[in-house]
């Protein structure tokens, strides 16, 4: 039986390896200037970072679409998954 392959960017992925992944690309002065929220301003951290974005939706969502957007990127800037026309073949 073939594993059914989501389409969904966040599938399997926990809150905590999705900022982790965020603190690692933009750094926590990066992350607060994208995103302008007092838990990564001042005194940042994963732990308190996660208590915020779980009780805090909007914030959350921001976070997730930052994400996505950072996956986006790196994927148009991998020339293995550009198609021959030097489009993007990821999600096709």
């Amino acid at each position: 039986m073939t594993p059914h392959l989501s389409k969904d960017p966040l599938h399997g992925v926990t809150l905590e390896q999705l900022l982790n992944k965020l603190v690692e690309s933009y750094g926590w002065p990066g992350l607060a200037e994208r995103i302008r929220i007092n838990c990564f301003r001042s005194d940042p951290s994963i732990k308190s970072s996660l208590k915020f974005l779980r009780r805090t939706p909007w914030a959350r969502q921001q976070v997730e679409d930052l994400y996505i957007d950072m996956l986006s990127r790196a994927s148009s800037d991998n020339p293995w998954l550009r198609g021959r026309d030097g489009t993007s073949d990821a999600g096709g």
